[in-house]
Formats: structure tokens, C-alpha cells, sequence
């Protein structure tokens, strides 16, 4: 093994991946919580035919994967650091978080599918802002979730504790 670069960053890979569709309507203004309740349409660019949404209108809801746009590379953080900047909950690492300052800025939510009308899929507690690129799309099968308990420490659950509560009860 060769120690001459030891300390120094791994050099970045990168992929192009297509904008399948974009977020229209539901949020705004990059809120930490609050996402509950609001709907919102994916638009699938036009170029897809509507087959391939062939068949997703049998599934409550969707995984997808959309990228952080509103955010910049110099927001990256490779350091760990408190959620949310609250030190009552302990430094974590870059890829513990969920959020615009990991490398590939990618975001993941499991929205509830409405109904499907042409390349629109109009879906609720997507917490994607409006004007999103849309990465991917894919129904949710039971059978791909994670198997097992699901474990975490208490501090996502408080950090969260009002996240998918109703855009209606945010304090004004």
C-alpha cells in the first residue's frame, strides 16, 4: 500500500443520471418540519410515454429519489456535526444525515400515490419543495422494505417529532 497520499481526499467519482420529472406545487422555502398533509404533483418530463406509468395506480405509494437543488456544493459538509446545530444531540457523521449537505445531495420520500393523470402523479408527504428535480421513481413493494427491527438512537425521533405533522399546525 502506498502511504504517500494518506490524509489527502479520495479523489470524487462522478455518474449523469437523468432529471426524470420535476415537483410542482406542495413546498416551499426548504422547512425543517411541517411536511405533512401537502400535496403535490410529480411531473414526468415528456419524452416518457405514459406506459411506463402502466399499472402504478394499484400501489399506495412510491419511492423517490430527488435531488436538492435549492442547495449548492459549497453547502457539503465532510465533518460531524450536530443535527440541526442543536447540541443536545450528538455530532454525527456526513452520511448520517438527511439532508442538502451530503456529497450527492440526493433526498429519498416515500409519498402516498393519489391518482395518476397522464405524466402527472398527484401524491401527498412528498417533502420535496416545488420545482425539484425528480432522479427516480419507482411503487413501493412491501417486500423491499427494510426486514427486521428497525434500530436509531432517540435523538432522529425527537429531532423529527413534528416533521410530518400537518403544513396546517406550523406556528405563524
Amino acid at each position: 500500500m502506498n502511504d504517500e497520499n494518506e490524509g489527502e481526499p479520495v479523489p470524487a467519482h462522478s455518474i449523469e443520471v437523468p432529471v426524470i420529472g420535476t415537483v410542482v406545487g406542495g413546498h416551499a422555502g426548504r422547512l425543517d418540519d411541517y411536511k405533512g398533509g401537502v400535496e403535490s404533483i410529480i411531473r414526468l418530463r415528456p419524452e416518457y410515454p405514459v406506459e411506463t406509468l402502466k399499472g402504478i395506480e394499484e400501489f399506495s405509494h412510491l419511492q423517490v429519489i430527488w435531488f436538492f437543488s435549492e442547495g449548492a456544493p459549497d453547502d457539503v459538509a465532510l465533518h460531524a456535526r450536530s443535527p440541526r446545530d442543536n447540541p443536545a444531540w450528538p455530532a454525527t457523521g456526513t452520511f448520517v444525515h438527511h439532508n442538502h449537505r451530503r456529497p450527492p445531495r440526493l433526498g429519498t420520500s416515500f409519498p402516498k400515490l393519489l391518482r395518476v393523470d397522464g405524466l402527472d402523479l398527484h401524491v401527498t408527504d412528498l417533502d420535496a419543495d416545488d420545482g425539484t428535480p425528480v432522479i427516480d421513481l419507482v411503487a413501493v413493494f412491501r417486500e423491499m422494505l427494510p426486514r427486521g427491527v428497525v434500530t436509531q438512537p432517540a435523538w432522529p425521533t425527537e429531532m423529527l417529532e413534528n416533521y410530518w405533522a400537518p403544513a396546517s399546525d406550523r406556528p405563524q
